[in-house]
């Protein structure tokens, strides 16, 4: 099922409204959609090398905006919609997170979590209904989420555009070591982000 959905994604790329798909398919992707972004990101860069900046932007504001309906989901219907959803990705209960937060390590557990996810083939949408399940914080939710979003969106937009398909092979063989890599440096970035804003506010 998922091979030929994704084989469908791919064909929206060449759709005439396919920037428009793009940040629709972006948002639904933070809280339910299996395919990420990427799969229309990088045949439309190809196509538009002169819009990447555009194209990752409407990316990043599709799923950041998605992400904010997937901690709203947790936040409020996570009985009735997000329980649902996590069954589709085999995940049976998430209860257990709440205790994880409780504490200053938790927090910064589920800032690293976050950015893993934000970065990486870890399904982000499971990570956005949580955050609002757990209610952790909706300010370093948010900012997490654009930073590693856009960072990863961009990033791959500004490759393609600027070296073409040649990039595009080594980023389809290479994108989990490359988001692995990435994430290590956001989990660090995350940490002292958490940490001024802590400061700051108290």
């Amino acid at each position: 099922m998922f091979k030929e959905l994704y084989n469908k994604t791919i064909k929206l790329a060449g759709h005439k409204k396919s920037k428009a798909i793009l940040g629709f398919i972006s948002f639904i992707e933070s809280f339910i959609f299996p395919i990420p972004p990427d799969v229309l990101i990088i045949p439309m860069t190809i196509a538009r090398k002169h819009e990447w900046i555009r194209i990752a932007l409407i990316a990043t504001i599709g799923s950041v905006l998605g992400a904010c309906l997937g901690y709203f989901i947790g936040y409020v219907f996570f009985n009735e919609i997000g329980l649902k959803i996590f069954e589709i990705y085999g995940v049976d209960d998430a209860s257990f997170l709440k205790d994880k937060v409780s504490s200053e390590g938790g927090v910064i557990a589920w800032i690293t979590l976050l950015t893993i996810a934000g970065f990486s083939p870890v399904p982000f949408k499971l990570l956005t209904i949580t955050s609002g399940f757990i209610n952790f914080n909706i300010l370093y939710f948010i900012i997490i989420s654009l930073l590693t979003r856009g960072s990863r969106f961009f990033l791959i937009a500004f490759l393609i555009g600027n070296f073409g398909p040649t990039m595009k092979i080594i980023i389809e063989k290479k994108l989990l070591k490359f988001s692995i890599f990435l994430s290590i440096i956001f989990i660090i970035f995350a940490y002292f982000v958490y940490q001024f804003l802590n400061n700051f506010i108290n």
